[in-house]
């Protein structure tokens, strides 16, 4: 059996997969990687499954031990990977050997990395998902050290020569982001509309898998009063009552009663994902 044996996590270690959907009318939102296009690449340069399990590495500072030769290829934030003393660049497959050590630095582009490895992680399922949802406390807890990973059978797909997805780290300036309308922008005046493409937005600290506040003007509401809870999707920019938008994220609430003003598009996501605090945003319509 290969195992991972978890020296150090680091500032927090998750076990995610492609999530847990179609629960939402049991309260339980889909969740999984945040970055799914770093997960799935991250997966396919060792020859798994897309969906295969994986661990999200919030900063960096990781360090684990390889029981068992394997492959494995780190994605996501960009920083320093290195194997027994050698560097090994990111977003590319390597193997390592019975008693590696692996080292993960802090990040200096985006902030969350997807470590894959060969067969995938073997935790058990909740719900159909090996992913930790950090709301609902559902799925694996967080990656302890001194804790032991197995890792899966061996998959039937080889490990490709090349990937065919050219991959960029994270941007390190304003990252732009595109927006679906949101289901209550009525709510909203025309210059709150207005100032939600033209302002400068900045990633708060209050920023975690859940949601992302930002930083920037209030945006004015036209209709005052509460909002019966309703569903929400991922990328969903929810504005509180002193007009600040929070993009809700894969471990959100499956309802919320703040209104919607505009809805991240899918393919922005990945982004969100890796934004630093105090990090530049923009919107663009889609």
């Amino acid at each position: 059996m290969i195992r991972l044996n978890v020296e150090q996590p680091g500032a927090l270690a998750l076990v995610e997969d492609l999530g847990r959907p179609g629960l939402a009318h049991l309260g339980v939102p889909a969740s999984g990687a945040l970055d799914r296009g770093a997960h799935a690449l991250a997966n396919r340069l060792v020859g798994n499954p897309d969906g295969a399990a994986a661990l999200e590495l919030l900063i960096g500072g990781f360090r684990a031990r390889f029981e068992g030769e394997t492959w494995f290829a780190v994605t996501g934030a960009w920083g320093s990977v290195v194997v027994d003393g050698r560097a090994v660049a990111p977003y590319t497959a390597a193997r390592v050997r019975d008693g590696s050590v692996l080292e993960i630095g802090v990040a200096e582009r985006g902030i969350r990395y997807v470590l894959a490895v060969r067969g995938g992680l073997d935790v058990p399922r909740v719900l159909g998902s090996r992913s930790r949802d950090t709301l609902a406390g559902l799925g694996p807890d967080p990656v302890v050290a001194g804790q032991m990973l197995a890792i899966g059978a061996e998959p039937e797909t080889s490990v490709p020569l090349i990937d065919q997805d050219v991959a960029f780290p994270p941007p390190q300036g304003t990252v732009t982001l595109a927006l679906l309308p949101g289901p209550r922008a009525d709510w909203f005046t025309d210059a709150a509309g207005a100032t939600l493409f033209e302002a400068a937005w900045r990633l708060s600290e209050q920023a975690d898998r859940i949601g992302a506040r930002l930083l920037g003007p209030a945006l004015e509401r036209r209709r005052a009063g509460e909002l019966a809870s309703e569903p929400t999707v991922p990328g969903s920019i929810q504005v509180s009552g002193d007009g600040r938008p929070t993009i809700l994220l894969a471990d959100r609430p499956v309802t919320g009663g703040y209104p919607v003003i505009a809805i991240v598009a899918p393919q922005s996501l990945d982004a969100v994902a890796q934004l630093r605090p105090g990090q530049a945003v923009r919107f663009r319509h889609v």
